[in-house]
């Protein structure tokens, strides 16, 4: 599978920005799908992640409340629409994937990624 991430930018403090997460080569019907993001000079860290058959969702602390994933199967698209976004929220943000068993969706660990989309929020 080929992840695609695209949709960053720049944004102000309190805007939005949705980010999305094409593939090609395979259905994404049986996978799980997650976004991260590595600003600079820090470790990469988990935001959210989904699990395509059931729709059933993940966050991690900051991303609840203003950060909402979603997919769409006829597009095999996953998305990351950010609200109130907040300078400690830049970023590039990436997607990943792994197949759908035997993890918890709160199981940071992927074993495909796309290249990532930068954010940057300004105050």
């Amino acid at each position: 599978v080929q992840l695609q991430a695209f949709g960053g930018g720049l944004v102000q403090t309190g805007g939005s920005l949705r980010l999305s997460c094409a593939a090609s080569g395979r259905s994404l019907s049986s996978y799980v799908m997650g976004w991260f993001r590595q600003a600079l000079g820090k470790e990469r860290e988990f935001v959210s992640a989904i699990r395509w058959i059931d729709d059933r969702a993940y966050y991690v602390d900051f991303a609840k409340g203003r950060f909402t994933i979603s997919r769409d199967n006829g597009k095999n698209t996953v998305y990351l629409q950010m609200n109130s976004l907040q300078p400690e929220d830049t970023a590039v943000y990436y997607c990943a994937g792994r197949g759908a068993s035997g993890k918890r969706l709160s199981d940071p660990s992927f074993d495909f990624w796309g290249p990532g989309t930068e954010v940057t929020v300004s105050s």
